[in-house]
């Protein structure tokens, strides 16, 4: 078996806050959400175990970043973006109520089969109830606890000691023993054992971790004054205003659909001026199925049916909206992606009732 571990940096200064958060977020299982086997905290050593994705990151595929990578087909893309779309609408969903913050599709990990899972959980608040706001204490609300909202009158007093996060180690196999290197990197990929014959081959970047929050109620919004994410995936308003919705996140997956269909990258200085901003290039270009043409990947040529991607482009428009109110929900997204694959594909079509709901 094979796992993923993530360290934790000794030296950094977030990097504890992040790791509790983390396993704080546990309590989040679905198909599309990378799962959290294990942890360890061992003195100065504190690890987090993930089931391995052995096909990588989507963008890898997505830029070419390795020859060697097998490239996406059409329906592959397809199956991959309403596959993430279902795993954010399953963090939105009410009972979940969780914003990532920094979805990208270098967050997008592929199983073998080439399902997508989200990775990256971290700091997490459960948002206020309609009408009310949190105000929290930054000494205590950077241990990134989630608060639940207290009754009227009322006020929480939270003690960030150690004891309360209930960690454990993890133990070795008997007769062996963990041995642990603290000059190593921050993050790396724990090997148990490959079939005969076979061999890893692992890209080391596992990156941008502790970016999640837990949302506030339906039309309502977090205001922080440091702004977290990736160039290029940031929605505008969280971006201009420190305001941060659910649907910010719906502006992040438009990016990544955008980066779907045209295999490029949100921002790239190598391209020609009023080019490099993916995002404000193509926006005007999407609306025309004569100009879509010209900006969609060579790569899935003749693959695909031009009315399929078409509305591809224009769910991309809606996810964009520089608005958060006017972009659609993430559940919305996903059945949008579904009619979009009974177009490219009809024999799909009569197992769309029959697909897992977006929040399940």
């Amino acid at each position: 078996m094979v796992v993923a571990i993530k360290r934790l940096n000794p030296e950094s200064t977030q990097g504890f806050v992040q790791w509790q958060t983390e396993l704080n977020m546990r309590r989040l299982s679905h198909p599309n959400l990378v799962n959290l086997l294990g942890y360890c905290w061992d003195d100065d050593e504190h690890l987090l175990v993930y089931e391995f994705m052995p096909k990588g990151s989507l963008d890898n595929y997505l830029f070419k970043r390795n020859r060697n990578l097998e490239l996406l087909s059409w329906n592959t893309r397809l199956k991959i973006a309403i596959g993430a779309a279902r795993g954010l609408a399953f963090l939105h969903a009410s009972e979940n109520n969780v914003i990532h913050r920094d979805f990208k599709s270098s967050n997008i990990l592929l199983d073998g089969n080439y399902n997508p899972k989200i990775s990256d959980f971290g700091l997490a608040k459960l948002g206020p109830s309609k009408g009310q706001s949190h105000n929290y204490n930054p000494k205590i609300s950077d241990f990134g606890l989630a608060k639940l909202g207290s009754s009227e009158g009322q006020s929480h007093n939270y003690n960030p000691k150690i004891s309360d996060f209930g960690l454990a180690k993890l133990g070795p196999s008997e007769g062996q023993s963990h041995n642990y290197n603290p000059k190593t990197s921050d993050f790396g990929l724990a090997k148990l054992g490959t079939s005969e014959g076979q061999s890893h081959n692992y890209n080391p970047k596992i990156s941008d971790f502790g970016l999640e929050k837990l949302g506030p109620s339906e039309g309502q919004s977090y205001v922080t004054t440091m702004v977290s994410g990736t160039f290029g995936y940031v929605s505008p308003e969280y971006c201009l205003t420190g305001a941060l919705y659910v649907k910010s996140d719906v502006s992040g997956f438009g990016v990544v659909l955008l980066e779907i269909l045209t295999g490029m990258r949100t921002f790239d200085a190598k391209r020609p001026t009023g080019q490099r901003n993916l995002v404000e290039w193509t926006e005007p270009l999407l609306s025309s199925k004569k100009k879509l043409k010209t900006i969609m990947d060579t790569e899935i040529k003749g693959q695909y049916s031009l009315e399929a991607a078409w509305q591809a482009a224009q769910l991309t428009l809606k996810c964009l909206k520089f608005v958060p109110q006017e972009r659609p929900s993430m559940k919305d997204v996903v059945e949008t992606l579904e009619a979009i694959e009974a177009i490219q594909n009809p024999q799909f079509a009569m197992y769309i009732s029959t697909t897992p709901s977006a929040g399940s």
